[in-house]
């Protein structure tokens, strides 16, 4: 089915322009965030959800259904509908309640972290979504220690109630030890598995009724009023017995929702529900507009940014290549850090000190686009161009600023690339460039010259380069395994110390897409070996925005 069909049978609304509004009174109806879990939590398919309920969408795409010609609107990727699997981040914006959302579905699976790291530093809050079979897994651990490292709010969903599931008590025990931090439940599941009745949302002292669901919203939600009202008990019998004692208990102990305390990522919210049935899902979009907070205050080097300040900046976090195939096109996704973006305004890239006005500015529905005629701080706006803007480039009015935090970690596998048919050569150079500065992969070239080397932080990342060498640029690529285990960016003070570094360990020596220069080891041991002997020289296993900011380890 083409892409367009699976959308809603109706065009989506086009954005609507409060051109009468204040810039705080815009800035303050954004909501921008993040989905993040492990694989197959159910991530991708509340994502679709959730558009499905702020009307973004008409039909959502079955996640699971690959056999069907449905895929999820935020799995655009031919090789996400191969395998089911999200591997790069979707960007969705949608209007709710008068709020404009900017949803981000992030890669689950621990290879792709990377580019879910630097989402992560581009929104304001975080939907978690738990299996309520596994409780918290191991990626979404790391990606806990990302949101607590940047005092991130989180809103937590418990997803997959309508099937055989750990005991909620025990869920909820486990999330606290795992985010170091009380929750705050505001529904409460009535049974589970097959014995699933619902949920009862303690905020307004209610039980929601579950029914299975479909694709489509139904009309028909059934709400019984008051955890006293007899009608629970005589309908649902000891499995709402059973939830009330739960519930009396964990009031009793859980503390009272304090907005500080969630805008301070020290307190979260707690939803359960079952996204493929669209039970639950309402209520955390409601929660996401009544408490996930608007944008706020941005780090740059040279000082706090706020986003009602009158001019713009922005940030790029991301950089997507082929999302249009047939144009080859690379589109800039940038976080509206403040002020006001119009279409066509003079905009400074600060690491270039170039200017230019972007006429094509986007915003997106996954894959989909929409011409942009302005945005505002906590948007996310989409600028096609051919290799101009680069991962970490601020965007401004004219204000010389560099925003900080966007990561790029040493990897820690490494493969070499060889073309399989040298006549086309000059497709591999161009497609390793291109995913090079997506992030999708590292290239490296080696400084005594030989064949590139890819770096990754995981297989899967190799095998999806791969994938899109052939399909999107149309050369097979002959990857093998290379020696090397480790590597590290490198400073120093004196260029003379960096030049006669080099010198002295060129077989060792690697320039990355930005031209940073890189000690690739075999063993962590040359690691140390060459920081013992070279005192002058800093190794680094981070570095941000085009090597000019490193981590200090």
């Amino acid at each position: 089915m083409p892409y367009d069909a699976r959308l809603s049978s109706r065009a989506p609304a086009r954005r609507t322009y409060h051109t009468s509004m204040s810039i705080d009174q815009e800035v303050s109806r954004r909501r921008t965030f993040a989905i993040i879990s492990h694989p197959d939590a159910g991530k991708t398919t509340l994502t679709e959800k959730l558009l499905l309920y702020a009307g973004a969408i008409h039909i959502a795409g079955s996640v699971k259904a690959r056999k069907a010609s449905r895929y999820a609107t935020s799995d655009w990727m031919e090789i996400e509908k191969q395998r089911g699997i999200s591997v790069a981040s979707s960007v969705m914006q949608m209007e709710y309640r008068d709020c404009v959302i900017n949803l981000l579905d992030t890669p689950g699976h621990r290879d792709f972290s990377e580019d879910t790291y630097r989402v992560l530093t581009a929104v304001d809050a975080a939907l978690m979504v738990i299996d309520a079979a596994n409780g918290v897994e191991p990626q979404t651990l790391r990606l806990l220690q990302v949101c607590r490292a940047q005092n991130t709010p989180i809103i937590t969903f418990v997803n997959k109630m309508d099937r055989e599931v750990r005991d909620p008590l025990d869920l909820v025990d486990e999330i606290e030890r795992a985010l170091g931090m009380p929750v705050v439940p505001c529904t409460w599941p009535v049974g589970a598995g097959r014995q699933f009745k619902g949920v009862f949302d303690l905020r307004s002292d209610s039980m929601l009724v579950f029914k299975p669901g479909e694709d489509r919203i139904a009309d028909d939600r059934e709400i019984i009023r008051g955890i006293a009202n007899p009608a629970c008990g005589a309908r649902f019998g000891e499995t709402f017995d059973h939830a009330r004692q739960a519930i009396g208990l964990v009031q009793g102990v859980s503390p009272a929702y304090d907005r500080e305390a969630f805008l301070a990522g020290r307190q979260t919210p707690l939803f359960f529900g079952s996204a493929i049935n669209n039970f639950g899902v309402k209520e955390v979009l409601d929660a996401l507009v009544d408490v996930a907070p608007p944008p706020r205050s941005r780090s740059a080097l040279q000082r706090a940014v706020d986003p009602l300040e009158p001019k713009f900046s922005g940030v790029v976090f991301k950089i997507q290549a082929n999302m249009d195939p047939g144009h080859r096109d690379r589109v800039a996704f940038i976080r509206v850090c403040s002020g006001h973006f119009e279409r066509g305004m003079r905009l400074k890239n600060c690491r270039t000190g170039k200017e230019f006005r972007p006429n094509n500015v986007v915003s997106f529905l996954s894959q989909r686009r929409e011409l942009v005629e302005d945005a505002w701080a906590g948007d996310i706006i989409g600028i096609p161009n051919h290799g101009v803007l680069q991962l970490g480039d601020t965007l401004t009015e004219g204000e010389d600023l560099q925003f900080t935090g966007l990561p790029f970690f040493a990897p820690e596998l490494f493969q070499t690339v060889q073309i399989a048919d040298p006549l086309r050569s000059k497709q591999l150079r161009t497609g390793l460039a291109q995913l090079g500065e997506e992030g999708a992969i590292q290239v490296f070239r080696p400084v005594a010259g030989g064949t590139l080397l890819l770096g990754a932080v995981g297989n899967l990342q190799f095998e999806v380069v791969a994938h899109r060498l052939r399909h999107e640029y149309g050369c097979e690529a002959r990857l093998a395994p290379a020696r090397y285990t480790g590597a590290r960016w490198i400073t120093a003070d004196d260029p003379r110390d960096m030049k006669r570094f080099i010198d002295a360990n060129a077989y060792r020596i690697a320039h990355d897409a930005v031209e940073a220069p890189t000690f690739l080891a075999a063993h962590e041991a040359e690691i140390e070996v060459a920081r013992e002997l070279w005192p002058a020289i800093r190794f680094h296993a981070l570095r941000e925005h085009a090597g000019l900011v490193f981590s200090n380890r």
